[in-house]
C-alpha cells in the first residue's frame, strides 16, 4: 500500500518541487523514522513541526511510513522534502534519494553522541555477550530495521561480523521490529535478546518504568554520533535557508522550546553537519562487506583478492576526508 501511495503521488510531487524552484515552496513535508509507534513520534515531533509552520511560513506535514525505507523512498521521489534519520539511512538517502546532511541532533547534556545496545529480559540467565553468543541456536532474537544504525548496522558489525557470525542463521529464531517494538518484546518475554539503543530506553524508562525495569543491558557499543537531519539538495535555495535557520536557532527561543527537544529525545539544540557525519558509519559498512568476502569459501581467491582490494581502497579514501 505505501509503495503505491508513494508511485501515485511521485509525479505530482515531483512536479511540484521542480516548478518551485522558481520560486519558494508553500508546504514542506517532514519525514519522521519508524523508530517506535507512529502515534507515540506524532506526540514528541508535533510541536516542533507546528514551531517550524509558524517561524517559517510554511504549511509543515508530517510524514511517517512503516519502516526506514519508506521515508527514503518519499525524499527519493520528492514526497518528503526533509527528515529526521539514523545514521545507517541517513547515508542511503543521500547516496540514493538527493538528500544532504545539514543538521545534527545535540542531547541536552551536550554529548553528540548515543549507544547500541543487546538486551535481555531481567531474570535472563544470559549476563553477557558472551553468553548470548554462545547459546544462540536456542535463543529468539529481534534485530533492527536494515536501516537502522543502532538496531541493525553498529551490532551487525561489533556484534556479529566481529565474531564471524551470521545473525540470520545464528540464532533459533531472528526477526526484524523497531526499537520501541523489540524492548517490549524482550520484557513481555516473547523474545529472548533483542537489539536498542540508548535513547529509546531512555523513553521507555520514562514512559513504561515498569517495562523498562524488566530489561537488562548485555552489550553496549562504541559511541554512535548523534541523528543527522537530511534535507533534500535541490530544494530552492530560500527553502533551504529557512529551514536551517530554524532548526540552528531552535531551542534559543525560551523553555516551551526547550521542552519540545527535551520531549523529542532529551535533546538541547541541533548543531550544522556535513555529509562528513556519515564517515563512520560508511567505514562500518564496509568493514562488514569486507568481511563476508573474507569469510565466503565458495568466491574464488582471485576474485575474492579484488574485492578486498577494492574495499580497502574505498577506505583509504574515506580516511582521507
Amino acid at each position: 500500500m505505501l509503495k503505491k501511495l508513494i508511485v501515485g503521488l511521485a509525479a505530482t510531487a515531483l512536479v511540484a518541487l521542480s516548478s518551485a524552484h522558481a520560486q519558494d515552496l508553500k508546504e514542506i513535508n517532514f519525514g519522521i523514522i519508524s523508530t517506535e509507534s507512529s502515534q507515540n513520534l506524532k506526540t514528541d515531533w508535533a510541536p516542533l513541526l507546528e514551531d517550524m509552520a509558524k517561524k517559517t511560513g510554511y504549511k509543515v506535514n508530517a510524514f511517517f511510513a512503516p519502516d526506514y525505507a519508506g521515508i527514503i523512498e518519499g525524499m527519493r521521489f520528492g514526497k518528503v522534502h526533509l527528515a529526521w534519520y539514523g545514521n545507517k539511512s541517513a547515508m542511503e538517502a543521500v547516496d540514493r534519494a538527493g538528500g544532504e546532511v545539514f543538521a545534527q541532533m545535540v542531547n541536552a547534556d551536550g554529548t553528540q553522541g548515543y549507544y547500541s545496545h543487546l538486551i535481555v529480559h531481567k531474570d535472563s540467565p544470559y549476563k553477557t555477550l558472551d553468553d548470548v553468543l554462545k547459546n544462540a541456536k536456542t535463543l529468539s532474537f529481534g534485530n533492527g530495521d536494515p536501516n537502522s544504525t543502532s538496531g541493525f548496522l553498529v551490532p551487525s558489525y561489533y556484534v556479529f561480523a566481529q565474531n564471524k557470525i551470521d545473525a540470520k542463521t545464528a540464532f533459533r529464531v531472528s526477526r526484524g521490529a523497531n526499537h520501541e517494538s523489540n524492548a517490549l518484546a524482550v520484557a513481555n518475554k516473547q523474545v529472548d535478546v533483542a537489539t536498542n539503543n540508548s535513547e529509546n530506553l531512555d523513553k521507555i524508562k520514562d514512559r513504561l518504568p515498569e517495562k523498562f525495569n524488566d530489561i537488562r543491558i548485555v552489550w553496549t557499543s562504541p559511541l554512535i554520533p548523534l541523528d543527522p537531519l537530511v534535507l533534500r539538495k535541490d530544494l530552492p535555495e530560500a527553502a533551504k535557508q529557512k529551514l536551517k535557520t530554524f532548526f540552528y536557532t531552535y531551542g534559543q527561543g525560551g523553555q516551551q522550546e526547550k521542552d519540545v527537544l527535551m520531549k523529542i529525545s532529551k535533546l538541547s539544540a541541533f548543531k550544522p553537519s556535513t555529509n562528513a557525519q556519515l564517515i563512520p558509519i560508511r567505514q562500518l559498512e564496509l568493514f562488514k562487506e569486507r568481511n563476508k568476502f573474507e569469510a565466503d569459501a565458495a568466491l574464488p581467491a582471485g576474485e575474492k583478492q579484488a574485492k578486498v582490494a577494492e574495499i580497502d581502497r574505498k577506505l583509504a579514501e574515506l580516511s582521507k576526508n
